[in-house]
């Protein structure tokens, strides 16, 4: 909070904030419990009633529903498809209020910003929405406009959030072996990156520069215009062309989709090796081709940055991975760490034993085409679980790493779809290009 309205802005909004959530649980919760009295109980109802809270109470629960629908081990099937809605379904904000918040944050009345503004929006998600726009020189763009309030609802609700995760480990201490707490604090550091439009702005930016600086012409990131754009509001060139898991759509713009999938594989562990830095959130659409044979990568709301041992090791992990070698896997982990710890390799291995296979079965059944087993709460335990073992052996595993494995777990679906006799875990040195 900057000024003293912006602190009486917080509280008020706050407290009504809790109050709405109250109010929309209790409502809500009286249905549910009315079908569990009447004894006919609908699962596929009460998941109805549970998304219907989620997107009343906006972008934080829209996360939550996100996190229902990518863990089926932990929900039951009815639950899982329905906050599947959460992920493609959200509700768009009216224009009237698009509209305030661009006039407000760009200072001007929107026809004397951009020639034209389409009202309907081309994408809807739980922090921002996106419109199609032309600018006054005529300009093909895209504006992402920050959902009203949503900084102020967000830090709310971690608020929250943060106090029945503690609540819940107090009531029932086993909640805390199961990483709850690690798992909420990463979510936390995630969600609130993505609500900085200036960051995002100069994460696309640096990613660019990279690209420039080693005359990487397969790729390119969209020209964000800066006189158009604050910390609620993105204005960037717009991208034509196909998502790169969309196959189909690829044969349109190449007759090589597997060249495409190497090319965008060979620049994404570039920028790791030789820069430490990567896009952290390539799931299906973050990555393009486009109509001109390039490949786009957009939405860089949320990045990474490792150092060289972490990169190092990353490396002998995945090949430990790939090849069914744990003590390779226990090697890369002692390489993560920058200082020496006389950890001996052997010993870590057969430690990680159990927690090897579990990494392998998942491997193993990605790589069959199982898209049930890429279920990111089984990955978030896993690596907390990682984290306890290497911490007893006075090793860190750096934050990054959870983030690192995760790409590469959506990279792993993409070439299992489309060029299957890769082995991306085993390989993954081969595609950093010299």
């Amino acid at each position: 909070m900057e000024t003293l309205s912006d602190y009486f802005s917080f509280g008020f909004h706050s407290s009504a904030r809790a109050f709405h959530s109250s109010f929309i649980f209790t409502t809500k919760a009286a249905s549910i419990l009315a079908m569990f009295a009447s004894g006919k109980v609908n699962h596929k109802e009460v998941a109805i009633v549970l998304r219907e809270s989620f997107e009343s109470l906006g972008a934080t629960y829209i996360k939550l529903g996100q996190f229902i629908a990518s863990a089926p081990s932990l929900f039951p099937e009815e639950y899982v498809n329905e906050m599947q809605k959460c992920l493609d379904s959200v509700r768009p904000v009216p224009y009237a209020d698009i509209r305030r918040i661009v006039e407000r944050e760009l200072g001007d009345k929107i026809g004397n910003i951009y020639y034209s503004f389409d009202e309907k929006p081309l994408a809807s998600a739980s922090i921002a929405q996106v419109h199609a726009a032309i600018t006054k020189e005529g300009l093909d763009v895209v504006v992402k406009v920050q959902r009203p309030d949503v900084h102020i609802t967000l830090k709310t609700d971690m608020q929250i959030l943060a106090l029945l995760t503690k609540i819940l480990e107090w009531i029932a201490p086993e909640f805390k072996k199961s990483g709850l707490t690690g798992m909420f604090s990463e979510f936390q550091n995630s969600i609130l990156q993505e609500i900085d439009f200036i960051k995002e702005a100069n994460n696309i930016e640096e990613f660019e520069t990279y690209l420039l600086v080693s005359g990487e012409e397969r790729a390119r990131v969209p020209r964000v215009y800066h006189s158009l754009s604050t910390k609620k509001v993105l204005t960037m060139e717009r991208f034509y062309g196909v998502p790169i898991t969309d196959e189909a759509g690829l044969r349109n713009y190449t007759n090589n989709p597997r060249k495409v999938l190497n090319d965008a594989l060979e620049i994404w562990f570039s920028s790791l090796a030789k820069k430490g830095f990567f896009h952290a959130d390539v799931h299906a659409g973050n990555v393009m081709i486009l109509k001109d044979g390039q490949i786009g990568f957009i939405d860089f709301g949320i990045v990474g940055r490792i150092s060289p041992n972490v990169w190092k090791g990353l490396l002998l992990f995945t090949q430990g991975i790939g090849m069914g070698e744990p003590k390779m896997v226990a090697q890369g982990l002692i390489s993560m760490d920058s200082t020496d710890k006389g950890v001996s390799p052997e010993s870590l291995a057969l430690q990680l034993e159990g927690l090897f296979q579990e990494m392998e079965s998942i491997y193993l059944a990605v790589a069959e085409g199982d898209a049930t087993s890429f279920d990111e709460t089984k990955i978030n335990h896993m690596m907390y679980e990682l984290k306890d073992i290497a911490e007893k052996n006075g090793l860190k595993i750096p934050r990054e790493f959870a983030l690192l494995m995760k790409q590469l777990l959506y990279f792993d679906r993409y070439v299992k779809s489309i060029a299957p006799e890769i082995n991306l875990f085993r390989d993954t040195g081969k595609f950093v290009t010299r």
